[in-house]
Order: C-alpha cells, then structure tokens, then sequence
C-alpha cells in the first residue's frame, strides 16, 4: 500500500496540493491520503481525494506523535506533535512497519508538503 500523507496552510489551493503530491511522487500509484483531522476537513483536501478518488483518512494527534520522521519544523511540532505533518501521516496511515520512500517535499508555492509511504496495511 502506497499512502501519500499531506500538509498545507489554511490558504493553499488545490494546484498547492497537487504539485506538493507531484514533486514527492516517485512514479507508482498512490492508494490512499492521510493528513490530521484538523485538516482533513478542509474543502482543499476533500477536493484532492475527490479529483484523485481516494479515501482521505484523518489521523489524531496522537497517531501523529508516534511516528519518527525525516523532517523537522518546529511550528509543526508544536501544532501536531511530529516534525512533519505529511510524513508522520503518511507513515502512520501505511501501518506498521511503514517506510518513507524519501523526505516531504514542499509545493513551488511554499503551501503544501506531501510524502510517500510504503506499508503492508489496507
């Protein structure tokens, strides 16, 4: 399973998204979308799962904070409790076990981050 975890501002768009999802692709597809539940709700991320017509799984604090990740941002630390949204959402919704295929990436626009993980879960 291939989960492409993402982050991103109140003010993203959905082209933020998309290229953020782009530049962390590594060409496979991609099977499910996993962010916090603070923004899971966000119009900008149900129209991502929508467009891409995927399940868009929203991950608490507390499975975010498990996850060790390959970045660090303060700012998220103190928000979400991991040093990358995007990476500890991806992690954390491809199971245990999971693995960071490489680092957030970070859309042109500075607005959205996206990661890739690979995991047994379904």
């Amino acid at each position: 399973m291939r989960v492409a975890g993402i982050g991103f501002r109140s003010t993203a768009t959905l082209a933020s998204l998309q290229d953020a999802l782009a530049r962390a692709s590594t060409g496979g597809r991609v099977d499910l979308l996993a962010t916090a539940e603070k923004k899971a709700s966000a119009p900008v991320a149900q129209e991502l799962a929508a467009m891409l017509g995927l399940e868009l799984r929203a991950l608490a604090r507390q499975e975010l904070a498990r996850q060790d990740t390959l970045s660090h941002s303060e700012r998220v630390a103190e928000r979400f409790g991991t040093g990358s949204l995007c990476e500890a959402a991806a992690l954390a919704a491809a199971g245990t076990g999971a693995r960071l295929l490489g680092p957030r990436a970070v859309s042109g626009d500075g607005m959205a981050t996206a990661a890739i993980a690979i995991g047994r879960e379904r």
